[in-house]
């Protein structure tokens, strides 16, 4: 709308919408359009996800705790009352709330996008020929190697600085710079991605750890042929003083997400190996000494630097940027930490829950209209055909057995109008559906029977109506009389 607009103002006249303006409005959201068009949305109520997102947001706003990272003169300049969440999915919806367009360092969170643009290079073996993959169990600047004399995973400095020796090895260090910049301007869909000279000059005055960790992997023979460790820890440094926003970072790590293509101009970026290779390590080894605790309560990959942001990403779903500068004790941003808790304490988003069955839980990729149709065509289709282990399983997802089609019948009516002994027994002796609940005509579930015949089972239904009425009396539940309990006993 915005090159809409510029395109009336700039012209003298009337404007007329021809393919070429079309294509200049739309270009940098033909992915988006796309789907739009085709109702294909990964989030299909994104306005009321969105209403979520803000609603954590506040929760976590509150957080006091932590302090700003000091120990690099240009970090300590932020105030510690900024907090900024921004995300993108794959489909290219957005949305941000706080402090999302000030820039900020990248620091560690550069560590994973380096080391998916040299697997995207070199391939696999040859860069873990150098580097391994294992957490280390140790700070992520200690002076340590595991048994082969490798940097134990790309994610801690030694890894970092070893990677960043593999990108353009034989390019001078202009050229490696300004290829990587490309590189990740491209994984942003070409929005900002800006570089902080100071935060560079601060990071080589305060980098005598990372000279050390430098200095011990040359006395270990660690880097390949022909590489200057100097120039290597100088292109690290340059590395970790690249600048995003919550807004273009979040396209970073959707484009993570997305299996390394950008979901805002649809461009192929990484290599599905590269993408598959960096979740797995930022998994495992991505938030320091919090990985293991990250890794079972979020289940989720992500990556901490200590300028505050934490870079999440939910595979075939979204990219995240939180940024927030108080850090815990081990670095990681304090309010980004507890967003990323909050998050998936309410979506079900940890890798390891279960999508069909974990009702605590809301599944923001389900469209509610359209689960509600299949749902009805799925119970109505198993009481026709007598399906009684179709219903078992629909129970224990928590379906609603009281589901009503088109005409108001339930279940039960048409397992009644058919005769099916077993799934009108199943329905109530187990899941204690309503026997009360009337069609569309004002039939009950015992008149279809009846009109069909089937004695037995209206004798079945006008026991099962009195025991109901007897509970009612009896202050029970009306309408679900111990559900839950009754499919808890079943399972």
């Amino acid at each position: 709308m915005e090159k809409l607009r510029e395109a009336v103002k700039d012209s003298v006249g009337e404007v007329m919408m021809d393919r070429d303006l079309f294509h200049r409005c739309v270009g940098g959201n033909i992915v988006l359009l796309i789907h739009a068009f085709r109702k294909m949305f990964i989030i299909p109520e994104f306005d009321v996800f969105a209403q979520k997102i803000n609603e954590i947001y506040k929760i976590v706003q509150v957080q006091s705790d932590g302090k700003v990272a000091d120990y690099i003169p240009q970090l300590a300049k932020f105030s510690p009352k900024l907090w900024g969440v921004s995300l993108c999915t794959v489909d290219g919806q957005r949305h941000s709330v706080g402090d999302t367009k000030q820039p900020f360092c990248l620091q560690s969170c550069v560590q994973p996008l380096q080391y998916a643009i040299a697997v995207h290079e070199s391939g696999t073996e040859e860069v873990h020929s150098y580097v391994g993959m294992e957490p280390s169990g140790l700070k992520f600047n200690v002076l340590s190697l595991d048994e082969e004399d490798k940097p134990h995973n790309p994610m801690v400095n030694a890894g970092a600085i070893l990677i960043s020796s593999l990108i353009k090895p034989l390019s001078n260090k202009a050229e490696k710079f300004d290829y990587l910049m490309e590189f990740v301007k491209k994984m942003a869909g070409q929005e900002y991605v800006g570089f902080s000279n100071a935060t560079f000059q601060s990071e080589k005055e305060t980098g005598d750890r990372n000279f050390a960790i430098g200095y011990y992997m040359k006395e270990k023979k660690c880097f390949p042929p022909g590489a200057d460790m100097i120039d290597s820890l100088d292109f690290y440094f340059q590395l970790c003083s690249i600048e995003v926003t919550c807004e273009s970072g979040s396209v970073l790590a959707a484009t993570l997400a997305n299996g390394g293509i950008c979901p805002i101009t649809g461009e192929q970026v990484l290599s599905a190996e590269a993408v598959r290779n960096t979740l797995s390590l930022m998994h495992s080894c991505g938030m320091y000494d919090f990985s293991g605790q990250m890794a079972f309560h979020v289940g989720l990959p992500a990556k901490s630097g200590v300028s505050g942001a934490i870079l999440l990403v939910i595979p075939n779903v979204m990219g995240v940027m939180c940024w927030s500068p108080p850090l815990d004790r081990v670095g990681n941003s304090v309010r980004g930490i507890h967003f990323c808790q909050e998050l998936v304490s309410q979506f079900n988003f940890h890798n390891y829950d279960n999508l069909r069955h974990f009702v605590k839980k809301q599944d923001p990729r389900r469209q509610d209209g359209d689960d509600r149709n299949k749902s009805v065509f799925k119970l109505m289709f198993a009481a026709f055909s007598g399906d009684v282990s179709a219903l078992r399983r629909f129970a224990l997802s928590s379906m609603d057995m009281d589901l009503k089609d088109c005409n108001s019948r339930t279940a039960l009516h048409i397992a009644a109008a058919e005769g099916h002994k077993d799934v009108v027994k199943f329905l109530t002796e187990t899941c204690k559906v309503d026997p009360f609940l009337q069609d569309r005509w004002g039939n009950l579930p015992v008149d279809d029977a009846k009109q069909f015949g089937h004695e037995e089972v209206m004798r079945m239904l006008i026991e099962y109506q009195q025991d109901w009425k007897q509970q009612e009396r009896q202050g029970g539940e009306a309408e679900h009389p111990q559900k839950l309990d009754t499919i808890e006993g079943m399972v």
